[in-house]
């Protein structure tokens, strides 16, 4: 798995917009990006020609969001179909890692949307994405995803409200991960909120991975990815590991 380079270490994930931001992240010490357009929207699918452009420009692993809309819902058949297609043209411009996630109206796992995109997407690795911290029942969601092809990241916060909030939430998941408990074992990565002063407990908890979007943007998400600030994360990070958690 993609992790398996980086297990002396916590892994750093950061969302990038451009092939600049991937530039600076990469500068920085990231491990791997996400790459979304429209933050406003908390983050939807970019347009072929973005994902092109940032490949070109950084080797390191790359997760492209499948997500049309703002919130968690799938939108519909059509909408469904939509994402499908938008999957297939970053397949055939060579992307091989995703994210997605969608809830029924109950908040459970929307199976039907789920499976048409992993359907798509067949022989990739994938995140499910936030939509996790709005689920109804997170144990239960975790359960009927387990043994989906390709599912080998949870991105969450433990909460709507973020890693704060859901500090709980997380370390009782990691520790359910570390006794090998069904439907856990897919990597967990904090993200959502997430700052310096979580990693400490986060990492004493056993959380190996870490999600960060504007925490690397001194100047908000209408500024660029800053190197030095990824850098300052990387340096927390590896001193976790340095410490053992």
């Amino acid at each position: 798995m993609w992790q398996s380079a980086y297990m002396s270490r916590p892994i750093l994930e950061v969302i990038a917009l451009t092939a600049d931001d991937a530039r600076a992240a990469r500068a920085g010490g990231a491990d791997r990006l996400e790459l979304v357009t429209d933050m406003a929207a908390d983050g939807l699918t970019p347009s072929r020609e973005t994902f092109a452009r940032v490949r070109a420009a950084v080797d390191l692993p790359l997760r492209v969001m499948l997500r049309g809309t703002d919130g968690f819902t799938s939108g519909g058949d059509a909408a469904v179909a939509g994402l499908c297609e938008r999957a297939e043209e970053l397949r055939a411009e060579g992307a091989q890692e995703f994210v997605l996630g969608f809830l029924d109206s109950v908040g459970g796992p929307d199976l039907h949307a789920i499976g048409a995109l992993t359907e798509v997407i067949e022989g990739c690795r994938w995140t499910f994405h936030r939509a996790v911290d709005r689920a109804a029942d997170r144990d239960a969601l975790r359960k009927a995803l387990a043994g989906l092809p390709g599912l080998d990241a949870y991105l969450t916060a433990g909460s709507p409200s973020g890693v704060g909030a859901g500090m709980d939430v997380l370390r009782t998941e990691a520790a359910r991960a570390a006794a090998g408990e069904p439907g856990y074992g897919p990597l967990n990565m904090a993200g959502g909120g997430l700052r310096l002063e979580h990693v400490p407990e986060l990492a004493s908890a056993g959380v190996t991975a870490f999600h960060i979007g504007g925490a690397a943007r001194p100047c908000g998400w209408s500024g660029p990815v800053d190197a030095e600030s990824v850098r300052k994360w990387r340096e927390v990070l590896d001193g976790q590991g340095e410490s053992g958690g």
